[in-house]
């Protein structure tokens, strides 16, 4: 169950555009930035949290550094629009670390659209022939690959 719903104002706001760029920035660091004192930004961060509206903090790791050069997005069609064929594709695939998003979408010829890192074009060949479309009730798969991030990771807006 969600909690209530929380009234945010331009504090609550304030601190999740400065938490969403530097999530290691310190309560002391934050506050100040903010422009209040630091007990009552932590309470005011513990209810973000607590609310849901900080959903947890991650160290972003940059994939090339490790070898994984290619990314691969690839839009898979099923036989059936079933929930147990839906629930099963999703099951295996996020059994698969190389598939780090898993949509369902709409509006395409497609079911699901995946965002895949690979080493190289091999290690995508054999991701694709051995394990992806093995799972059942895939039909197609189309690929396209990736050329250039132009970004990622952009912080959700507080504000519309």
């Amino acid at each position: 169950m969600l909690p209530v719903p929380l009234e945010l104002d331009r504090f609550d706001r304030h601190i999740l555009d400065v938490l969403q760029q530097e999530g290691r920035i310190s309560n002391q660091l934050l506050a100040e930035r903010i422009g209040l004192s630091p007990s009552p930004c932590l309470r005011r961060v513990r209810a973000l949290e607590e609310h849901g509206l900080i959903a947890g903090y991650r160290a972003e790791v940059d994939a090339r550094r490790l070898g994984f050069d290619l990314m691969v997005l690839l839009h898979i069609s099923m036989d059936q629009h079933t929930a147990e064929r839906f629930d099963n594709f999703e099951r295996q695939v996020r059994e698969i670390p190389n598939v780090i998003e898993c949509l369902i979408i709409t509006g395409q010829a497609a079911d699901f659209q995946l965002k895949i890192l690979v080493r190289d074009m091999d290690d995508y060949q054999h991701l694709l022939l051995h394990v992806i479309n093995r799972i059942e009730g895939v039909t197609g798969a189309h690929t396209s690959f990736v050329l250039r991030r132009v970004f990622e990771h952009r912080p959700v807006p507080t504000r519309s």
